[in-house]
């Protein structure tokens, strides 16, 4: 099940991206590259491709440690990107897609806002984002977007982009700090006017027509509480999809709609980042 919380597991309503046997050989030797969306459904390329990340310690003024995981591109100084994971936990899956933000030329910071191994039940997931202090969250994510600012190799750019528990953390990242991009996918955006008006970057959401929990409701009730603070500067897109249908793990993984996703985000960034 999906809730306003997290995601669950499901019955898979669609075939899963599937490398062969011998994609996987010549992936793992480094001889042909495969679409990520292939990558993320299958656990050994992703722990292969994740595997190319640096774990970094970042510390919040308060002495709160986080071990977060770095993607470097081949070409310095570059922009920088902050991912937030799903209830899971820090994974694998987001690794991969953090070693794709550094292919696309962004240093990638992958955050572990848990600091635990990262769940496979939904019982699992539920109980380490139950444990989670939004206190202590936030600070670690403003102790994120200072890391990066202030990198050597970096532009000084920072974009923060997060799926379903990830999502909502995206935009509290961008409430709390200064960023300069921030992007939702079908993430928890029930926010009142008061709580937006510290909004200073542009904002693009993902969100699913099928989504019972992140619903037309609350989102209309976000854009209105944008419009009420004088907000314009953010694009919402509906897909004819459930709730974490850009995740090729799950059940709910649409391949047309989250690629028009990924490519919409890529360009957003590109825009906002450079």
């Amino acid at each position: 099940m999906c809730t306003l919380d997290g995601c669950g597991s499901d019955e898979h309503l669609g075939p899963r991206p599937k490398a062969t046997d011998e994609d996987r050989r010549l992936f793992l030797k480094g001889a042909v590259a495969l679409p990520l969306a292939v990558v993320l459904a299958d656990p050994i390329l992703a722990h292969a491709a994740g595997s190319m990340l640096e774990p970094v310690t970042i510390t919040t003024p308060g002495g709160d440690q986080m071990v977060a995981e770095i993607a470097m591109p081949a070409v310095l100084p570059a922009p920088t990107v902050i991912l937030i994971h799903e209830w899971w936990g820090l994974n694998d899956q987001i690794r991969a897609v953090a070693a794709e933000y550094a292919k696309q030329g962004y240093i990638a910071l992958a955050v572990d806002l848990y600091g635990k191994p990262a769940a496979t039940t939904p019982d699992g997931a539920k109980a380490l984002m139950a444990a989670t202090d939004p206190v202590v969250a936030t600070q670690k994510l403003q102790a994120s977007v200072d890391f990066l600012k202030k990198h050597k190799d970096a532009t000084g750019k920072v974009g923060t982009v997060g799926w379903c528990f990830g999502g909502g953390w995206s935009l509290n990242t961008a409430l709390a700090a200064d960023v300069d991009a921030v992007v939702v996918y079908y993430g928890n955006v029930k926010k009142t006017p008061e709580q937006v008006a510290t909004l200073n970057a542009p904002l693009m959401g993902h969100f699913g027509t099928l989504d019972k929990s992140i619903n037309k409701d609350m989102v209309s009730g976000f854009e209105q509480s944008l419009k009420t603070a004088g907000k314009t500067d953010y694009q919402i897109y509906w897909y004819e999809a459930d709730h974490a249908f850009a995740n090729p793990t799950g059940g709910r993984y649409d391949a047309e709609d989250a690629m028009l996703a990924w490519d919409r985000t890529m360009g957003f960034f590109d825009k906002n980042l450079s």
